[in-house]
């Protein structure tokens, strides 16, 4: 890595627990650490560079005033939403996230759900628990239907992960496609009750964005088969909690595995605790053993091409929320 006039702030983290892996840089730059204890306004001043390693929109809105030289923030995240205030989102910064690292195991989170429902892995524990030898017989995945919500990368990976074991896959995106690589079939954005009611399973991998806010609605719940279920790993915010919780107490459709909520942690007065066909995780689909080292490793890589001015990976359309394929 070559040697420039750079400092990078990492922002949610100290020089006691910074993250994984980021002591390579330390002789390529100037390396500073800021979290809620030590002020990121004391930190930015001469920064160019900003690494989220926790991306707190708040803390760095706050310290807007005394970030005249930044350049680029990069999240540690997939997601984005929580750092694209306003007046980032108008600047000439760019910014860029960890697209690419948490894919497969999102993807594998998605497979183990679906089987948890397609097994009744559920009421295998439970009858387990109360000593019970209950045979039962279970679905197969082979020609069932997974609808996803998000084409992107993580949605992409989904859909190679469920076609590999037989499954039929479609998705829904921006726009209309007849023909996709992952995708037999794309629905637009518009049409996504109707592409809902083709679905044994429909996955929710949208980004969080002002086009995206309660797309999952009383409508689209609707429209889904009875006996369908329904797994978010997108954004909470794209559903409409409500109605998917009367949905669930209606029949209106078979379950629900959700990783992701509106509100986080969910809170304890939440209905979805306690319903028997709802299985609730707490935001950590793609958090496996050793994410925290790639997300490190990724950020590097963009910093080299940074530092030797080549064009950055991932790079985010910010009044979009993500990055374009």
């Amino acid at each position: 890595m070559s040697r420039a006039p750079s400092r990078v702030v990492v922002m949610g983290a100290t020089l006691d627990d910074p993250p994984p892996g980021i002591g390579v840089i330390a002789d390529a730059v100037d390396l500073a650490f800021a979290d809620e204890a030590v002020g990121l306004a004391d930190a930015l001043p001469g920064s160019d560079v900003l690494f989220a390693w926790r991306p707190r929109g708040h803390l760095l809105s706050e310290a807007w005033d005394h970030a005249g030289g930044l350049r680029w923030v990069h999240s540690a995240s997939a997601g984005v939403d929580a750092l694209l205030f306003p007046e980032l989102v108008r600047s000439h910064v760019v910014v860029t996230n960890a697209r690419g690292v948490f894919d497969d195991a999102i993807a594998e989170y998605v497979v183990g759900l679906i089987l948890l429902f397609s097994k009744g892995l559920v009421g295998v524990l439970d009858a387990q628990r109360r000593g019970e030898w209950r045979h039962r017989e279970t679905e197969r995945l082979e020609q069932k239907r997974v609808l996803v919500a998000g084409i992107g990368p993580i949605g992409r990976a989904i859909a190679r992960s469920c076609s590999s074991l037989g499954m039929q896959v479609r998705g829904v995106g921006r726009t209309a496609r007849p023909r996709d690589g992952e995708f037999g079939r794309v629905f637009a954005a518009e049409d996504l009750a109707e592409a809902a009611g083709w679905a044994d399973y429909v996955v929710n991998a949208l980004p969080a964005t002002d086009a995206t806010r309660h797309v999952f609605d009383a409508e689209v719940f609707g429209a889904m088969n009875r006996g369908a279920r329904f797994i978010n790993v997108g954004r909470g915010s794209t559903v409409n909690e409500p109605a998917l919780v009367r949905a669930l107490r209606e029949g209106r459709i078979g379950g629900a595995a959700l990783d992701v909520f509106e509100e986080e942690p969910l809170p304890a007065e939440s209905p979805l605790w306690a319903m028997p066909n709802v299985v609730v995780s707490p935001h950590m689909a793609g958090d496996f053993a050793g994410w925290r080292e790639s997300a490190v490793e990724l950020f590097v890589r963009n910093l080299e091409r940074y530092l030797t001015g080549r064009p950055l990976l991932n790079v985010v359309d910010k009044e979009r929320g993500y990055v374009p394929s």
